[in-house]
């Protein structure tokens, strides 16, 4: 992947590309989870990642920090965490009999929240403001967090003891919502033969970082691909087509609740970032529908008639394209 070559600060291009690189060398499979982190940090977005335990979800997050100069938190989430465990709370210091604050772990610069369904909604709640402002509120004042900010979160699929589902509110913080399924046999051979190979030789974590400068310049670039009216029209239908409510209607009764206007930003911003990526000063209808499942479903409640028919909301979104096309 080579980024735009009109990004303002010649050595952006080379660091993404880099980053890009060192991430997918020690994930096996996961080109896609790849592609989709850098994306929406370029895109400046959250992201959402699920899947069963052991796919490493972690790992890739961790790969993502290795790559850029800036702070990194981790934040493990359980049903007795609080808000302020999160945010960070107020200190007495004796010694000058005054209140000090104390950050907590969001105030970095890429934080994972691992396993987020597990947080109570309390602390769901505090992450919204974060995600939406990239600032948060403690005593009374309100504190900016770091620029950059990304959250990724991630949760498992498979355990639902002990779980808060994440409130469509909240889901729709999130750029995009990507989920990873088993490996296949090679896949899951090339997994054995990686960890072993670091287990003799553990992987240097010294190397290239792209700094806060060369994000920035690497983000303007995404901001002036360009989105032809035509394509902007494409984004626009798809959203409108989970809205219909008609009998002719693509998705006639199969959408409780509609995806919001922010899911027409995310789809745009998602699609200039991808052809970024590709090197394209201009996105193609192939960004927007590639990028649709992960930034369009999570944003949509099936109804029960689409939940009795056995359709998820991703299944819900393969219609959609198949019924929207880009001309």
């Amino acid at each position: 992947m080579a980024l735009l070559d009109s990004v303002p600060a010649p050595s952006a291009a080379t660091e993404v590309a880099e980053l890009t690189a060192a991430m997918a060398a020690g994930l096996i499979g996961h080109g896609h989870l790849v592609e989709r982190l850098v994306i929406a940090l370029l895109a400046d977005g959250h992201v959402l990642i699920e899947g069963p335990p052991g796919l490493a979800k972690t790992r890739a997050v961790k790969r993502l920090a290795m790559g850029l100069d800036g702070s990194f938190a981790r934040i493990q989430c359980t049903p007795d965490l609080m808000p302020s465990d999160m945010i960070g709370t107020q200190l007495f210091r004796r010694a000058s009999e005054s209140f000090e604050f104390a950050p907590g772990p969001l105030f970095h610069s890429l934080v994972l929240v691992d396993e987020i369904n597990r947080a109570p909604p309390k602390v769901q709640s505090a992450l919204l403001e974060a995600m939406a402002e990239h600032q948060v509120t403690v005593g009374g004042s309100t504190r900016p967090l770091p620029d950059p900010f990304m959250v990724i979160a991630t949760q498992n699929s498979i355990e639902h003891e002990g779980t808060f589902p994440l409130p469509e509110a909240q889901l729709d913080r999130f750029l995009l919502h990507v989920q990873l399924a088993l490996p296949g046999a090679e896949a899951e051979r090339a997994i054995l033969d990686l960890v072993e190979g670091e287990l003799r030789a553990p992987p240097v974590a010294d190397g290239p970082r792209l700094d806060h400068a060369q994000l920035r310049a690497a983000r303007g670039a995404v901001a002036a691909v360009h989105l032809a009216p035509a394509l902007k029209d494409f984004i626009v239908r798809l959203v409108m087509g989970t809205r219909a409510t008609g009998e002719d209607a693509p998705l006639a009764g199969l959408i409780e609740h509609a995806v919001s206007p922010r899911g027409t930003l995310a789809l745009a911003a998602a699609a200039r970032a991808r052809a970024a990526l590709a090197g394209r000063g201009h996105a193609l209808p192939e960004d927007v529908e590639a990028l649709a499942p992960d930034a369009l479903a999570h944003r949509l409640v099936p109804s029960w008639r689409a939940t009795s028919e056995g359709l998820s909301s991703r299944d819900i979104v393969a219609r959609l394209l198949a019924q929207v096309r880009p001309y």
